[in-house]
């Protein structure tokens, strides 16, 4: 596999391939076009049903529907699924532990041209302080498919992180995906980049300018952020004396936040947070956006800079 692909399509791919498994049913609130589900309603029409602009409806639906045994994929945009339907994700869903997977897309600033109002940099935090919620932000098309593949397997409420915007493929098929766990992606000894969603090739793009500068950054990939891998993270505290964090996301809260709170109780190091810093985004292409708002491999690879110096 090779070139770009939006994570959103991956998802959509990935229910036309697992939903072979009859218990598995999708919801979508009127936007299976963008959401990439129609391609399962197409497949099975039967398992899918489309629940209107009623998120929170289709919220408490998915749980009665999980309720009676079935796996239910409930598909909109991140800024209702997590934002609108906050409190039947946290009541119906969550509450309950309900088998109900959240298929959350056109997350982050990268949905460009629709602007702040559509540009969600707050799911992360939203999801990741439910009780009994695991939240994944897959960095490409492998991960995202692999990522569908552990949702399904894992009993309880799963939020999915998927993009609009095609991204560059990563991994090949020998990449192994396991739920809660990190992933060393490239080896270093003077600092950590540790990343999620389409942050990775960012970091990884910074690993290159950094290593152009005598700097060894190690890179890792934090696809679950809940729970977030506590041993990989510590393990790079200690022998690399600093981290950088990048995230598509709110630097409050989001991936930042979680790693800040997992090394302060266990091994404290220097943290700088490459992120949004608390604002809303604005309207313009994904490419502009990243660049305004610091979300580029150079943005990463100063931070390092800065960081190593702050041991």
């Amino acid at each position: 596999m090779a070139g770009k692909i939006a994570t959103r399509q991956a998802y959509g791919d990935a229910l036309v391939e697992f939903g072979v498994d009859e218990k598995i049913v999708v919801f979508d609130a009127d936007l299976s076009k963008s959401t990439k589900t129609a391609s399962f309603q197409k497949k099975y029409p039967d398992r899918f049903f489309n629940m209107g602009i009623a998120e929170a409806n289709m919220m408490c639906a998915a749980a009665g529907m999980a309720a009676c045994g079935k796996i239910v994929f409930a598909s909109t945009f991140a800024i209702f699924a997590a934002g609108r339907a906050c409190e039947q994700v946290r009541n119906s869903i969550c509450y309950p532990n309900l088998n109900v997977k959240i298929g959350a897309t056109h997350a982050g600033i990268s949905v460009g041209e629709d602007g702040a109002s559509h540009q969600m940099l707050e799911d992360i935090s939203n999801m990741r302080v439910l009780p009994n919620m695991t939240v994944i932000s897959p960095a490409d098309a492998v991960e995202t498919r692999l990522a569908v593949k552990a949702a399904i397997e894992h009993y309880g409420p799963v939020y999915l992180r998927l993009g609009r915007l095609s991204v560059p493929v990563i991994f090949d098929d020998s990449y192994k995906f396991e739920l809660g766990k990190g992933v060393l992606l490239r080896d270093g000894k003077d600092v950590s980049l540790v990343a999620t969603g389409l942050m990775i090739h960012e970091a990884l793009e910074a690993h290159e300018i950094l290593k152009a500068k005598g700097i060894s950054a190690r890179v890792i990939n934090i696809h679950t952020i809940k729970p977030i891998d506590e041993e990989i993270l510590t393990k790079a505290a200690r022998e690399t004396g600093a981290i950088v964090t990048a995230e598509e996301h709110n630097v409050i809260g989001g991936l930042g936040g979680a790693v800040c709170e997992c090394l302060s109780g266990i091994h404290p190091v220097p943290v700088l947070r490459v992120g949004t810093q608390d604002t809303f985004g604005k309207s313009g292409t994904p490419e502009l956006l990243l660049k305004q708002f610091g979300l580029t491999a150079q943005d990463i690879a100063k931070s390092a800079e800065k960081a190593i110096t702050m041991k």
